[in-house]
């Protein structure tokens, strides 16, 4: 999946790819840190920068510490308050290595510092995802997703990927079963990752009305978020995008790492996904959506002046 996003954003081809790929968590971790090591001793950069809350980000800063090369973690402060999540995990790890802490928004600032980092290591520079999307929506209209899949204002699109929700028999029945009632009423796109749609092939379960796609490809779904009438998710990233486009948001979990979607933006937490069709129903999209501090497009300059201007914590 990861070369759609190589190709769509115009992105240069990784120097190098560790080629790690898919397993345990144990055991993806342990390859990263194998081949991570002499990456880092043949480079010897400044700063080793890295982002989110994925075993790669906590493996390559547990590499660098111990070898003294400072860390900067974008996204950082991030919390669901959730250790069941292996992300939470990382993300813990991550900000307690990390020599300059990145953060997308206050509320992050504010969980580091109850866990008693030092202000001065702390930087809000926004959200760099953001700043993808900008560029972005610049495409993704002439895509044709909409119009291939979706009606534009009247659909709901639908992605699932965490453990919770679709390894759990009982739970994925439930959520399709929703979905289906909210096809009845309006269209209903269901990006299948290739996890959810191994575990519904597996189950032999039924789909009804859901229009079932792979997942599409980034500068589609954008235009397909953009232009639908709400959106259900457990995935981060959308409840950041959706916050973002002003689009409705029902994310099903029962905690979130980005709380500042549901203070300042258009997402809600639905822990039964019995209740999925009555919100989706009563769902209005606001005319002039709030946006978080920082979620502007230009993150990513914060970022390097923040690099810059923390110098001297390099060795």
């Amino acid at each position: 999946m990861s070369e759609s996003f190589f190709r769509e954003l115009g992105l240069p081809a990784p120097d190098v790819n560790l080629e790690v790929g898919s397993g345990t968590h144990a055991g993806q971790t342990a390859r990263i840190i194998e081949r991570f090591e002499d990456v880092l001793v043949q480079h010897a950069p400044d700063w080793l920068v890295v982002y989110g809350d994925v075993n790669s980000t906590m493996a390559t800063t547990l590499v660098a510490s111990k070898l003294g090369v400072p860390v900067a973690h974008v996204e950082a402060g991030l919390r669901s308050g959730d250790r069941r999540m292996p992300e939470e995990i990382n993300r813990l790890v991550t900000d307690r290595l990390a020599s300059l802490l990145l953060t997308p928004s206050r509320d992050a600032d504010e969980a580091l510092l109850r866990e008693g980092e030092p202000a001065d290591r702390i930087v809000m520079v926004g959200n760099v995802m953001i700043d993808s999307l900008h560029h972005a929506l610049t495409h993704a209209g002439a895509t044709g997703a909409t119009a291939e899949y979706g009606r534009a204002g009247e659909h709901v699109v639908a992605t699932l990927h965490r453990p919770s929700n679709v390894d759990v028999e009982e739970v994925l029945r439930s959520i399709l079963s929703a979905l289906d009632d909210i096809a009845h009423e309006r269209p209903v796109v269901f990006a299948l990752h290739p996890r959810t749609k191994a575990r519904i092939e597996a189950l032999g379960l039924a789909t009804g009305m859901i229009r079932m796609v792979d997942a599409l490809p980034y500068f589609e779904m954008v235009d397909l978020v953009q232009n639908a009438f709400a959106v259900i998710t457990d995935s981060g990233g959308l409840q950041e995008e959706t916050t973002a486009l002003g689009v409705p948001c029902f994310t099903v979990r029962d905690t979130t790492e980005r709380p500042v979607t549901i203070s300042e933006g258009t997402n809600q937490l639905v822990l039964d996904p019995r209740l999925l069709p009555k919100l989706v129903r009563s769902a209005v999209r606001p005319s002039s959506p709030r946006i978080p501090e920082g979620w502007d497009g230009k993150a990513g300059l914060r970022v390097i002046d923040a690099l810059m201007s923390h110098r001297s914590q390099l060795r």
